[in-house]
């Protein structure tokens, strides 16, 4: 491993001495899945991990989430204090496990099948790193355990409470799994990381009747299946491929019985862009595309728009250094730049809004195996190999060091 300018040399190896701490920690948060903004079980275990260090804690009304602060010694008296943010997500899903795990759920209808019992252990793991380095920090390091990420804005929720801090961090850094993706490989790029994610609701209004008779009803399945087609074409043709956009109707319900004709269909689905311009206008085309093509039939179509994330930006420089830092610590292998984004949504994102920063992925498939085929996440039959896991902890222990040490100077963007 090599020292470079960055002061990491041997957080690696203390990294894989915390193994069994941070291996211990994500199968207790594993066996016991929670949903949503608030996370109780999952808080009290981090509080209990990380008890005998020098953390300062702060927590908002609107959520379970966390945020411990760890001071630097080897700020000089009087200057300003630069302070980077790690973060880690505490919730989980509403799926029933199907792994097989001794520490599989406990909990009837939730997993961590999103990897976020990870993120939380490999956090907890860089504040040990981070702590037992306290006295040469040349600023501070803000720990933010975050519940409801799946769709519940917790993000957003913990920086509308000030947990950030005042005045806000000056960089930070986040790591998501990929369990098919290698063992150990970190993954990044500058730009849109991931998409925006905004969902919808189409109500087509008709009017019901006998099956047999559909002409003198105004059968809104039909209208229904052809809106589906006019917004797949409506992407193809509307949209530039050079700035993807994926609108999917997910779910379509109708009638009662076989021989019905429904007064209504209903449908719901998601809408993924990667620029805020593309946005807007994809959510504008979607409502033009259903209202329209209903009324070409004499129903009504009524949409319903409900924000999601925004596009989960990422600073050319805050990649770079997390880039440095990856093959400082395993090599000029253990980097890899994306060539696109990808069109799933993350809530990192409300805080790369107001900070400069990162998100990376870490491969967790098992060591040789081979990881194109793993159950992916939001399996139920998602699994991990913990043992890349010290890799994460090292990785932001190493990012929020070479931040501290150098901020963004020396870096090739």
């Amino acid at each position: 491993m090599a020292e470079g300018n960055s002061g990491i040399g041997d957080v690696r190896a203390a990294a894989q001495a915390l193994a069994p701490k941070i291996v211990s920690l994500r199968r207790a948060i594993h066996a016991e899945p929670e949903l949503g903004l608030h996370n109780p079980a999952t808080r009290d275990k981090i509080r209990a991990a990380l008890a005998h260090l020098p953390l300062e804690w702060a927590q908002g009304p609107s959520t379970t989430g966390l945020v411990a602060t760890l001071r630097g010694g080897a700020v000089p008296a009087g200057a300003d204090r630069p302070c980077v943010l790690l973060r880690g997500d505490t919730d989980a899903l509403p799926m029933q496990e199907e792994t097989g795990l001794d520490f599989a759920s406990t909990i009837p209808g939730a997993m961590h099948a999103c990897g976020h019992d990870t993120h939380v252990a490999m956090l907890a793991g860089a504040v040990e790193l981070l702590a037992a380095r306290a006295e040469g920090l040349a600023g501070d390091v803000r720990f933010m355990f975050q519940p409801g990420e799946e769709g519940h804005h917790g993000a957003r929720f913990m920086i509308e409470d000030g947990l950030l801090g005042d005045p806000l961090p000056d960089a930070a850094f986040a790591l998501h799994i990929m369990p098919n993706s290698r063992h150990g490989l970190v993954a990044g790029r500058t730009g849109a990381l991931m998409a925006s994610a905004d969902q919808f609701e189409i109500v087509v209004e008709g009017r019901g009747g006998h099956a047999s008779m559909p002409h003198d009803a105004l059968d809104p399945v039909p209208v229904a299946c052809e809106i589906v087609s006019a917004i797949q074409a409506m992407v193809t043709r509307r949209f530039s491929v050079a700035d993807p956009v994926v609108a999917t109707v997910a779910r379509i319900e109708a009638g009662s019985a076989h021989n019905v004709i429904a007064d209504r269909a209903r449908m719901i689905g998601t809408l993924r862009t990667l620029s805020p311009g593309n946005r807007t206008r994809l959510r504008e085309a979607l409502e033009t595309c259903a209202t329209h093509v209903a009324a070409a039939h004499g129903l009504t179509a009524q949409v319903t728009l409900h924000e999601g994330f925004p596009v989960t930006m990422c600073d050319a420089r805050a990649v770079a250094l997390g880039e440095a830092v990856a093959r400082d610590l395993a090599g000029p292998e253990a980097f890899v730049r994306l060539d696109h984004a990808i069109m799933a949504a993350e809530d990192f994102s409300y805080v790369l809004e107001q900070v400069p920063g990162a998100m990376f992925f870490l491969g967790v498939a098992h060591e040789g195996a081979d990881w194109r085929h793993a159950c992916g996440i939001h399996s139920t039959r998602m699994v991990v190999d913990e043992a890349a896991l010290p890799t994460g902890t090292a990785l932001l222990a190493g990012c929020a060091l070479r931040y501290l040490s150098q901020g963004f100077a020396g870096l090739q963007v």
